[in-house]
């Protein structure tokens, strides 16, 4: 028990009033009586400091469990379709069948009640200076405006919950997407002054806050000030990664892309391109660690599937066992991955002159579809390279057994671990220096600057072996092409391309607008027209749905719970979604 001292205490109480929050399945209920109040835990500022390792923690629900928040982000772009939910016509507000599209707004607006519990309580103690107290907001605020920028690019106009809700509210009101940019980005500005410059893994700092401000600042289209952002954190601490390090350094037949995304990697002090990752280690306490990564569950085929797993004489070929299952683990793809993504966004700009292919897309860092054989020593087959003329439907090879970017997924079980390989702990990307550079040569684009938009393009390509561009390449889908190449599971791919859709309807280019965007945006021409699932409508179908998506489905449905809860405001639905009829028009401030 002499361990067992007050910062301890507080933790633990900390600890249990967040999960007591958590046990609510709505943002607008309020949060049930106990003995662990925030009257009993903010007392001191080991209060605060213990709810803001459980905010640090939640990052990790980005890239951790088979339902994980960017899974969704990647099935729904360009790169992918879900699975087992391919057709978003039948996605509505009351109902997520196999994925969590509809129901995620809860557990995100979870966090963002753990963020103003703090904020609203910033000044319950007596702090000794400004130097103790505005770091500890600072970095409430990054949280709130980390997780309301991937709110409203999941579904839009929303309400704003400025402060800790300690009583129940059924009177909000939608606010504008545009409103809510404006406060994030009133926050960052805030919270750049005052977090730390470093940290410990895991913990936000400055160059978080700036990178995070860059993505704001596009999305408002203040370029000028995106391009000021993003210099500081480029000629700030961090560098590109350009030599091998790490763990596997000393294996000849690795490359510098396999050792930037070794989980043991990413957080070590000698990756200076990390800004921000979030830590999630096996090691740990049970209670401090998450369920895995679930990557090789979420992007991997399921080519032991007795589906397509066939040999020529019917048996099963494949398994979920023996070689090949220990590399590939048990695939059951949330993410089916595209053609675009694995084949067709690499054949131009993807070899260089010298016709070596782009480190990302080299050999050794991808399992491709050839490269599989059949694994069950029972079979006739054993040890052959997998026919796709055994399946049931041959002619469904593309969609069931696709190529796999093994040099990001490939996280195996520890040699204490049991259980089946899905994907073990692990940790992961939020903010990693090459996206920053692409986020400047963005707002270079906007800004008309196509040789500097080219050069911060070029560090990223160079650096992956690939071929230098022009300025007159440069294009907004050719941004978003490298940004596949070089960000998979790392951005939140549905939220950037939905950005975009907003940049290019209020500057009304290309035939969109603000009026219509919901019936015309970029987001579905690009989606509609780059992954090739959506072109197989009338040939493919599983479990009773084939791939289709209409214009309205660049947002998520709200939760009709949380509308028809909320009888004293109006909670706008997205247009397209039944109950949209309804809406009222957004609040542009927020007071």
């Amino acid at each position: 028990m002499a361990n067992f001292n007050k910062t301890t205490y507080i933790m633990l109480c900390c600890t249990l009033l967040v999960l007591i929050g958590a046990c609510s399945k709505r943002f607008l209920e309020p949060e049930p009586l106990s003995f662990f109040t925030p009257e009993n835990v903010f007392v001191d500022p080991s209060g605060y400091q213990a709810l803001l390792i459980t905010m640090r923690k939640d990052l990790s629900r980005e890239q951790t469990g088979q339902k994980n928040f960017l899974a969704h982000q990647w099935a729904s772009s360009e790169a992918g379709v879900p699975w087992l939910q391919m057709d978003f016509t039948r996605l509505t507000p009351n109902s997520d069948a196999y994925q969590e599209f509809v129901s995620q707004i809860n557990d995100i607006f979870e966090m963002v009640r753990n963020a103003n519990t703090i904020i609203s309580r910033i000044d319950e103690i007596e702090w000794e200076s400004e130097s103790d107290r505005n770091p500890i907001l600072a970095e409430a605020l990054w949280h709130r405006a980390y997780w309301y920028y991937r709110l409203i690019g999941n579904y839009g106009d929303l309400p704003f919950v400025n402060e800790e809700i300690s009583g129940a509210r059924v009177d909000f009101k939608t606010h504008s997407r545009w409103a809510i940019l404006n406060k994030i980005q009133a926050d960052l500005e805030f919270a750049a002054q005052w977090m730390p410059v470093s940290a410990a893994a895991g913990v936000p700092t400055k160059g978080a806050a700036d990178h995070l401000l860059t993505k704001v600042y596009l999305a408002n289209m203040a370029f000028d000030k995106a391009v000021a952002k993003a210099t500081e954190v480029i000629d700030g601490r961090y560098a590109l990664m350009q030599n091998r390090f790490g763990i596997d350094a000393d294996d000849p037949a690795k490359n510098v892309l396999w050792d930037l995304h070794r989980p043991e990697n990413k957080n070590i002090s000698q990756n200076t391109e990390t800004i921000l990752a979030f830590v999630d280690r096996w090691e740990a306490p049970p209670e401090a660690r998450s369920d895995g990564l679930y990557t090789m569950r979420v992007y991997h085929c399921g080519y032991f599937n007795n589906v397509v797993a066939k040999d020529k004489d019917g048996n099963l070929g494949m398994i979920d066992s023996g070689p090949m299952y220990d590399s590939l683990g048990r695939g059951n793809p949330d993410v089916a991955l595209s053609d675009y993504h694995n084949y067709t966004v690499w054949e131009e700009h993807g070899y260089n002159s010298k016709n070596t292919p782009d480190l990302r897309r080299a050999d050794i860092n991808w399992w491709d579809r050839d490269e599989l054989f059949y694994n069950n020593p029972a079979s006739s087959q054993y040890g052959e390279p997998f026919d796709p003329q055994n399946l049931d439907q041959p002619a469904e090879y593309w969609a069931r057994i696709f190529a796999m970017p093994f040099y990001k997924t490939f996280v195996p079980n520890k040699p204490d671990q049991m259980g089946q390989p899905l994907g073990s702990n692990g940790d992961w990307y939020l903010f990693r220096l090459a996206e920053t550079y692409l986020l400047r040569a963005e707002a270079y684009f906007w800004l008309g600057q196509l040789d500097l938009a080219a050069d911060d393009i070029n560090a990223v390509r160079t650096r992956a072996n690939a071929d230098p561009i022009t300025a007159a390449e440069v294009t907004i889908d050719f941004l978003f092409d490298e940004r596949a190449r070089e960000l998979f599971a790392e951005e939140p791919r549905q939220n950037e391309l939905n950005r975009v859709s907003y940049i290019l309807a209020a500057r009304n280019e290309r035939g969109y607008s603000l009026g219509n965007i919901h019936e015309k945006n970029w987001f579905y021409d690009r989606v509609r027209n780059l992954n090739n699932f959506y072109a197989h409508f009338d040939d493919l179908t599983v479990l009773g749905q084939s791939p289709r998506i209409e214009p309205f489905h660049f947002q998520w449905p709200i939760d009709d719970n949380i509308i028809t809860a909320n009888t004293l405001g109006r909670i706008n639905q997205n247009k397209g979604y039944v109950g949209s009829e309804r809406n009222e028009p957004p609040l542009e401030t927020i007071e």
